[in-house]
């Protein structure tokens, strides 16, 4: 019999580790709207390149979803995070170095495959460790927690750009990456032992193709994968790439100025993430209407950069941008609802399956408004506001009629 003291003080140092872990991923995901400006001038990059050295990471994220989905249910999330963990520090180190378009977008490739696994892998030791009530909680957590990296990855990174430049500050977090990576393989284990052997009697490993189907063949999964999809879309274009550069040449904010606003979204998502779970439990009780609420209010504040996030005053504009990073935070209900949907033997192919459509969001929605901004800009580089205007529109109007079709999906996971 396992000592309820030990076990929870092993799941939470799993926690812990794995933490460490996604905080890095979440720091490659974010980091090049802050350094946008620097890389483009040294590497002599269009917005279309841009936009699309942004994207490939998301690219390459969204498709190595489908193959490592069902390597986590068979090798188990420990080696899968491991092995991955490596690429990434490769890929780190070369982007730290990269000196032409085409080592930069290598370099993204390798964090791209090297970041993929990390957060469905850890729901999947959480989905062995935690029980289904407490996998809302702990998995709303883990974003919280992870977006630290978001937040680094904003006005921290602006300083540290600033004093010692963007190839020394992305060399430092390629060496952090190696020493994370050590630190999983030692640490992390991808069930109780007491389960392990439970398991293995009575759970059959599912076939991948018969997963996929099970997956696939539900119309409620491809109804949340295509909210899942826009949801990101507009978070990443905001968060992740074209917010930097809309602040810094429409608004005309500094670097610093710049970083600080986008840290304000990552502040209001770290505090959403922490008390998202309690309000679907108390308030909504419902996965479903919490996730539809969130996304309306997404809806509403992404309006303001059609056009009036210019007409009010700076201290009114971080609010805006908190009340989006709240309002974002509703997205991690698709984790909970899809743990709800399929069995645990396929968990870890649901969540990387969703995955696929999150990270496709943010990868289309990038390049899209690259190619959409390169269209409407100057020939002397410099970029409208109303190129802008016109690629803002796209997330929007694509996040508007996810939330129709969502409305009709069945409610798993309701809260009692």
């Amino acid at each position: 019999m396992t000592n309820p003291h030990s076990h929870n003080r092993r799941r939470w140092t799993i926690f812990a580790v794995l933490a460490l872990m996604y905080i890095l991923v979440y720091f490659y995901r974010v980091s090049l709207a802050v350094v946008a400006g620097d890389i483009s001038r040294e590497l002599q990059l269009t917005p279309q390149q841009l936009g699309s050295l942004s994207g490939v990471l998301f690219y390459v994220y969204a498709v190595a979803q489908l193959p490592l989905g069902p390597m986590i249910d068979r090798l188990g999330s420990r080696l899968v995070i491991s092995g991955c963990g490596i690429l990434t520090t490769a890929g780190g180190l070369l982007f730290s170095q990269a000196d032409t378009l085409a080592v930069a977008m290598a370099a993204r490739v390798l964090i791209g495959i090297g970041t993929a696994a990390v957060l469905m892998a850890t729901f999947t030791v959480f989905s062995h460790w935690f029980s289904k009530q407490e996998f809302g909680r702990v998995s709303g957590f883990m974003v919280a927690v992870g977006n630290l990296g978001n937040l680094s990855a904003t006005a921290p990174l602006a300083l540290a750009v600033g004093a010692f430049g963007w190839r020394s500050s992305f060399l430092v977090i390629g060496v952090a990456q190696a020493l994370v990576t050590m630190l999983v393989f030692s640490k992390v284990q991808d069930r109780p032992p007491e389960q392990a052997e439970i398991e293995l009697e009575t759970n059959p490993k599912s076939g991948m193709l018969a997963a996929w189907g099970e997956i696939f063949g539900s119309r409620d999964f491809w109804l949340l994968g295509v909210i899942a999809f826009c949801w990101y879309g507009n978070y990443l274009a905001l968060q992740g790439l074209w917010g930097g550069p809309y602040l810094m040449e429409v608004l005309h904010l500094s670097r610093e100025a710049t970083g600080n606003m986008l840290m304000c979204t990552s502040l209001g998502f770290i505090t959403g993430s922490m008390v998202t779970d309690t309000i679907a439990r108390r308030f909504f009780r419902s996965y479903k209407k919490t996730l539809l609420a969130g996304q309306l209010l997404l809806l509403m504040l992404m309006t303001a950069f059609l056009g009036w996030a210019e007409m009010i005053p700076g201290s009114l504009l971080a609010a805006v941008f908190f009340a989006i990073g709240l309002s974002v935070s509703s997205g991690v209900m698709i984790y909970p609802i899809i743990r709800s949907m399929f069995p645990v033997r396929i968990v870890g192919t649901a969540l990387t399956s969703l995955n696929f459509f999150v990270l496709m969001g943010a990868a289309t929605t990038q390049q899209v408004m690259g190619i959409i901004i390169g269209s409407f800009s100057e020939a002397a580089g410099s970029v409208s506001a109303g190129s802008f205007h016109t690629a803002f529109m796209l997330p929007v109007a694509g996040l508007g009629v996810s939330i129709v079709m969502y409305a009709f999906a069945r409610d798993f996971g309701q809260q009692g």
